[in-house]
């Protein structure tokens, strides 16, 4: 695809409700103020003390406690899947593109998504881990991110810590950095992805971490360029040559906070050319003949996606929920049948699902409404890279009507 390859304005279907969400999103930052300096303090503390090497053969723990004030004294007993959904829900997950956001040449950035393994990296007190997001320890390393070795004139107070939202890109052995919590014990969380891109091109470069390996910086790192969603950037995201293998690429709200867990204000789309896992494999690396999606068993035997709130997409009969060996929170996985996915209006409305059972127990969360509704559409009616371009140019055609775009 180049920049002026474009086919016919993309009408959008009325598939899901993410836009409206989008909007829900960006109006509840402006409403929601938390204690963001603490919810950093811990998140650092946790990535460094959690004694969670051996995380998957630990005892299963005591449920996680709801309340916000859940800390690092708590956060240390975890072992096992309570320890994955911790880690896990402190990430900023994105939800995968089922319909094209309003303004994306104006208000969105995109990247190339790194391939590897998503972890957040802490340096602190003359030392630096990464741990992934099931809770393991991935490295730890001297680096020269703010108190991450133990050298003579490292600058910052000695409780100062900073945290990064990374891909760890086995094949050059480099942290691929995609967001910035904490810098040197100031939080990030509260300020906008433009503002946070911005600090983080600035400061990285400062610290020498972007140098190659040494003696006291074990692992370089690099910031993943962003691009305005232009039709320029995003040719540039799609086709740029780039030293990282690829996986989809990465669309990032640019009024967007940093929001643990799922966010329709950051999004993720791939295709055959930019990613080599566009439609789900199962353990053998095969493309099932069916699409296989996980849900999560509730008490009421609803089985739901892990959204919030949840989206019901069928109730299992109490006898068989027994029969099965199955309880409240168990992850289940199912086949969609040849009656398919439907929806009415923009919502979902029915699903053939077909029982598999029991999901491995390395599954921290269900698979989300976004991402099944992505699934069904690369197998059947895939979003295009050139429905994203077409969209980008109708944009800027100011006496064009957007009554086009939204019919149909």
């Amino acid at each position: 695809m180049s920049p002026h390859e474009l086919r016919r304005p993309f009408k959008r279907r009325l598939i899901s409700d993410q836009q409206k969400r989008r909007d829900l999103s960006l109006l509840r930052q402006t409403q929601n103020r938390s204690d963001v300096q603490q919810r950093a303090r811990n998140l650092a503390s946790s990535v460094i003390s959690l004694q969670s090497d051996e995380v998957l053969s630990e005892p299963e723990p005591e449920p996680v406690p709801e309340s916000s004030s859940f800390d690092v004294r708590q956060s240390s007993t975890l072992r096992g899947p309570e320890a994955r959904k911790w880690f896990a829900s402190q990430l900023m997950l994105p939800e995968w593109i089922i319909d094209v956001p309003d303004n994306l040449s104006r208000d969105w950035y995109v990247s190339a998504r790194p391939a590897g393994k998503r972890c957040f990296v802490v340096s602190t007190d003359g030392t630096t881990v990464s741990r992934l997001r099931n809770g393991s320890i991935l490295h730890r390393f001297p680096s020269s991110l703010p108190g991450g070795a133990r050298k003579k004139g490292a600058s910052g107070p000695a409780n100062s810590y900073s945290i990064l939202d990374c891909i760890f890109h086995e094949l050059d052995q480099t942290y691929y950095v995609i967001d910035i919590v904490c810098w040197r014990g100031y939080s990030l969380y509260e300020c906008t992805a433009e503002f946070r891109f911005f600090w983080l091109e600035s400061k990285l470069a400062e610290t020498g971490a972007c140098d190659p390996p040494s003696f006291y910086h074990k692992f370089r790192f690099s910031a993943v360029p962003f691009y305005n969603c232009d039709q320029t950037g995003l040719h540039s995201a799609y086709t740029g040559a780039l030293p990282y293998i690829k996986d989809g690429l990465l669309f990032y709200n640019k009024h967007a906070h940093y929001h643990t867990g799922s966010t329709p204000l950051v999004l993720i789309w791939k295709d055959e050319m930019c990613s080599q896992y566009v439609i789900d494999t199962d353990n053998n690396g095969e493309v099932p003949k069916q699409q296989h999606i996980v849900l999560e068993l509730q008490d009421d035997g609803k089985i739901v996606t892990s959204d919030d709130p949840p989206i019901t997409f069928s109730c299992l009969n109490s006898d068989f929920v027994k029969e099965s060996g199955l309880s409240s929170g168990s992850l289940i996985r199912f086949a969609i049948g040849d009656g398919g996915l439907s929806c009415v209006d923009g919502r979902f409305e029915k699903v053939d699902l077909q029982y598999i059972g029991a999901s491995n127990r390395s599954r921290a969360f269900a698979d989300s409404y976004s991402k099944i509704m992505f699934q069904y559409m690369a197998r059947h009616s895939p979003l295009k890279i050139e429905d994203l371009a077409s969209t980008i140019s109708h944009e800027n055609q100011p006496d064009q009507s957007r009554e086009v775009e939204m019919s149909g």
